[in-house]
Order: C-alpha cells, then structure tokens, then sequence
C-alpha cells in the first residue's frame, strides 16, 4: 500500500508538472496608460516641401555674344544695380561715341542757325520801324520779315536735328543694355553658366537653355509644400504652422500659411495637390538656411489641452481598443475627438489611468487572449 501511495503521488506531480509546462503563458504586449494631455488636428504635406527664396531670378542677355566682362563668382553677395556680366560690345560702343559726336555738331549748328534767326528777327523789326516812318519801302520790309520766317525755320529745324542726335544715342545705349546683365536687387549668385570669354547664348522662348546667372535673395525664405487636394478646403491663409527640416533634425520651427494656390496641380493622375506657401514666424530661429532645403509643414486646424488622449497606433477598425485588464485582453468602443497621426482625444469609453494595447502588430494579439505587459517595451 506504501508503494501504491508513492506511486500515485509521482502520477499526481507529473501531471500536474505537465499541466503547468504545456498551459500557453500570456501574450507580452506593450501598454499605454490612458492620460491626459495636447491633442491637435492637423494637416501634413503630401510629398516633401521645399525652402525657396521670396525672390530669385535667372538672368540671361537679350543679345548673344562673348563674355567680356564677369564681375561675380558663384557665392558673391552682390547690391542691387551691380553690373554682373558685360558682353563684348565694341561695335555698339562706337556708335554711342558717333551718336555723341553727332549731338556735339548739331548743337553748335543749332546755336549758330538760332543766333542768326534772332538777328533776322531784329532786322525785321528795325525794317519796320524806319517803313512805319517812312524811310523804307514796303518791299524792303517784307523782304526782312520773310528773311526773318526762313532763319527761325532754320534754327527750328536744327534742334530737331539735336533731338534726333540724342534719340540715337539713347538707341544705342538701349543695344549695350542687351548685352548687360545687372543686379535687378540684392542677393547671392547661386550659380553662373559660362566663363570670360567663352559665348553666352540667351533663352529663346519655348527653349529651355541654362541662365547665364542664377540670383537669389537669401535674406527672405518660405516653405513651398503640396498638400492633398481633399485638404484644401480647410487650409486657409494666416493658419499656424509646424516647420520640420531635415537639415534641423529634432527642431520645429513655428510659421503661418501665406498662400493656397488656387489651382489643383496634377503632377500625378492619382496624386492631385495643392501648393501652399508658409511663411517663417521667426526667421531668426531657424538660422543660416539654404535654398532647397525638403521640409514638412504640419498645418494646425484645432488644439485642446489638457484632455484625456491615447496614441493613435493603439486604435483598431471601428473605434476599439483592446484594454489589459485583470489579465486578459478586452476589446472597447471608444469615442474619439480631435486627432492626428501621433494622439487621439477620448470622449467616452476609457478612464485615466486604464492600460490599452499599442502593440496591435504582434501575432495573437485580440480579444480574449490573456497578456501581460511587456516589461522590456516600457
């Protein structure tokens, strides 16, 4: 009987042994604890936005022809009127010191044809003095005021041919502005097409050829971003902004919308945007940008503060989440307010302090299932 007790015993140990090892241990899950805080509906860029410059401009020469004169190199901060590149131009030059030559002559006749029209003019007068008393004859006297007409003609006529001397000089310095490029307002050379010497060839139109000098005005920036086109209708000029760089990482500079374009663009049949424009709330912050940079814009529609929130990744289809409690996992409605893509305002169906699950991604992970919290995740 003693060995039968011993038996049964070691019977009773090993199946409560293989119970225990052959019982499924409960699901690691990494938790949330429900609490309160900032919940904000926004609005995020498509596709990554671009920091560009609030003027910049490509010039190019009316007129081809070789480079004779480049007063810049890529990197030059250069004042507003500063003559950048000059082609060559010595025929033009020529003819702007004929056009001047042809001005100092024509005064000069001017001036002597004019003298003489105010002498004739004063002989006319005299003439008809000495006929009113007399001494001359009417014939005489016509003779000097016609005389008198034909000199002021004269002198008329050779003014004419000042003005038409200056109008040819001014035509001439209009030809050397065709092949001048100046500064149209302060900024850096971003980039320059062509060396001393070497030919610059202007931008026909409808022929994409490269500017002869790539200017930018560094000191004014702003975020160019598209944004989904079933977004528009809520974005709206003067809305505040989050400014994200990947030049700046872990950085979120502040901003406001300037512009929404009034247009959908359809780079992509199945990616329709609308561009927008975003100003920087303080430029200073940002620092030393470049032109080009890719930035994020996170447009903000609404906030609360202080409300109770969970993570946006723990809710599932249908506005549940799974809760740990006593053990097992629970499936709950909840209803949810402001959102975004990081948190989402809970209006009913949770209390502060419960534990959802966030990680919703690992294999067996439902209702029913008896969890624990995954210590390593916390």
């Amino acid at each position: 009987m003693r060995r039968l007790a011993i038996a049964l015993v070691v019977i009773v140990l090993l199946g409560v042994a293989v119970f225990a090892l052959s019982r499924p241990k409960p699901l690691a899950v990494v938790v949330h604890e429900v609490g309160r805080g900032q919940v904000e509906a926004t609005l995020a860029n498509t596709r990554a936005g671009t920091v560009e410059a609030c003027q910049r401009t490509k010039l190019s020469t009316i007129m081809g022809g070789r480079i004779e004169y480049l007063g810049v190199k890529e990197g030059d901060r250069v004042e507003k009127g500063q003559l950048l590149m000059k082609l060559w131009n010595d025929d033009q030059q020529a003819q702007a010191n004929l056009a001047q030559t042809q001005i100092a002559l024509a005064t000069r006749r001017s001036d002597e044809a004019c003298i003489a029209a105010a002498n004739a003019e004063s002989e006319a007068k005299r003439q008809a003095d000495l006929r009113a008393r007399g001494f001359v004859s009417p014939s005489k006297e016509e003779a000097a005021r016609t005389e008198a007409a034909v000199r002021r003609a004269a002198c008329n006529t050779s003014k004419a041919d000042v003005a038409q001397a200056e109008a040819k000089l001014k035509a001439t310095r209009v030809e050397q502005g065709r092949v001048s490029l100046y500064a149209p307002f302060a900024g850096t050379v971003a980039k320059i097409v062509g060396e001393l010497g070497e030919y610059s060839t202007p931008s026909p139109p409808g022929v994409p050829t490269p500017p002869a000098i790539d200017l930018i005005d560094d000191s004014c920036l702003y975020v160019k971003a598209p944004m989904d086109e079933v977004d528009a209708p809520k974005i709206a000029a003067g809305q505040p902004v989050r400014i994200t760089l990947d030049a700046l990482p872990g950085q979120s500079l502040p901003g406001k919308v300037r512009r929404v374009a009034p247009y959908v663009s359809a780079v992509e049949k199945q990616a329709r945007t609308v561009d927008i424009e975003v100003d920087f709330a303080q430029p200073e912050q940002a620092g030393k940008l470049l032109v080009g940079y890719s930035a994020d814009v996170e447009i903000i529609l609404a906030g609360r503060d202080k409300v109770l929130r969970i993570p946006a990744a723990a809710l599932q289809e249908g506005g549940q989440v799974l809760v740990l409690k006593d053990g097992v996992l629970e499936a709950r409605p909840v209803k949810t307010g402001l959102a975004n893509w990081e948190y989402a305002e809970v209006l009913d169906g949770l209390q502060e302090g419960e534990q959802i699950v966030t990680s919703l991604e690992r294999a067996g992970v439902k209702a029913g299932v008896k969890a624990v919290a995954d210590s390593a995740a916390k």
